[in-house]
């Protein structure tokens, strides 16, 4: 599978301040039915951002939300906890996302995102509680470099798993880097008696 690629990402933020959200937040079980990536982006937050007659609720972070401009998101601590749903980081990427910052962020969710696209980053908690409390503000994450610039003076370095790093910065999942080597592998199977 592949994805857009990127190397830098300038974006601003949507911020939720709320610790702990789950992947059932992120989306509920009751929108699990499909495999497809496609459409997922419309039930991210659902029950933050509509109320029971399906009405925008005025108090969701996500008003104004701009999909061309606002792609990164900034979340409390302890981010995508709870079951392994890789529904979560693709409907994420539905609605527009290309990261999500916070000072935690679950194991399982930061693997499945990472597989997908998505890029999640953890920071020290000094610039994630200057992310937390500047929603909207406009940020540069540099992937090549491992930084996240919160201005001309403020940054900070995340750590990723190199491999990761480079199928991201290639626009392609684990499979799509494997694939690219393709020609190597049947060359050296070739060779094998």
């Amino acid at each position: 599978m592949s994805f857009d690629s990127f190397n830098i990402l300038k974006s601003r933020t949507v911020v939720l301040r709320q610790e702990n959200i789950d992947t059932d937040q992120i989306i509920s079980a009751r929108f699990l039915t499909t495999t497809l990536k496609e459409g997922l982006g419309q039930s991210v937050f659902y029950d933050w951002r509509y109320d029971e007659g399906g009405r925008p609720k005025n108090s969701s972070a996500f008003n104004g939300y701009n999909p061309d401009t606002h792609k990164i998101l900034v979340a409390g601590a302890n981010f995508g906890c709870g079951s392994s749903r890789e529904h979560a980081p693709w409907a994420l990427k539905s609605f527009g996302f290309e990261a999500v910052i916070s000072s935690d962020i679950a194991d399982i969710f930061k693997s499945n995102s990472l597989k997908n696209g998505l890029l999640a980053i953890e920071v020290d908690p000094k610039t994630h509680a200057s992310l937390l409390n500047t929603p909207g503000a406009e940020i540069t994450i540099d992937l090549e470099r491992q930084i996240v610039a919160v201005s001309d003076w403020e940054k900070a370095h995340f750590d990723i798993e190199p491999f990761a790093r480079q199928c991201l910065m290639n626009g392609v999942d684990q499979l799509g880097a494997l694939m690219s080597h393709l020609p190597e592998i049947e060359a050296f199977e070739v060779k094998r008696p």
